[in-house]
């Protein structure tokens, strides 16, 4: 996995990673002191019956911004979860109004399995997370 320096605001400190599947998706809080996350979860719903889960996570957490991971071949060339997750992306800002950035997320879930992870979807998230949380300054 790699991703790029982001322009992230210094007063954003708290997140909520989505690790945006089809049929599950896995959720992660973490923090920008810490440069931590850690699971929460995975939610199994699937299309607009996801947003409500989704919308708890949010004001239990109350995070301010979001993370979403975005898979790519390894190669770096997109496909169609690439675009569904960039589309998930930007409902979650269209929805609740956060900032959202977008990490690659390439092999989290991999990574998550052979961590030994009991809900690979939420591990994923928090791989997600802290990677997106050591790019930052």
């Amino acid at each position: 996995m790699s991703t790029r320096v982001l322009e992230v605001p210094p007063h954003l400190h708290t997140f909520l990673a989505f690790d945006f599947g089809l049929k599950r998706t896995g959720v992660a809080s973490g923090n920008r002191l810490l440069r931590s996350a850690e699971a929460r979860g995975t939610v199994q719903a699937e299309g607009d019956a996801r947003w409500a889960p989704i919308e708890k996570h949010i004001r239990t957490w109350q995070p301010d911004a979001l993370v979403v991971g975005v898979p790519f071949h390894p190669d770096g060339a997109s496909h169609d979860n690439t675009q569904r997750a960039r589309r998930f992306a930007r409902q979650l800002q269209g929805r609740f109004g956060l900032p959202v950035f977008e990490v690659d997320e390439r092999y989290s879930t991999t990574e998550a399995l052979q961590a030994g992870a009991k809900d690979a979807d939420a591990a994923a998230a928090c791989i997600i997370l802290e990677q997106f949380l050591r790019s930052l300054p």
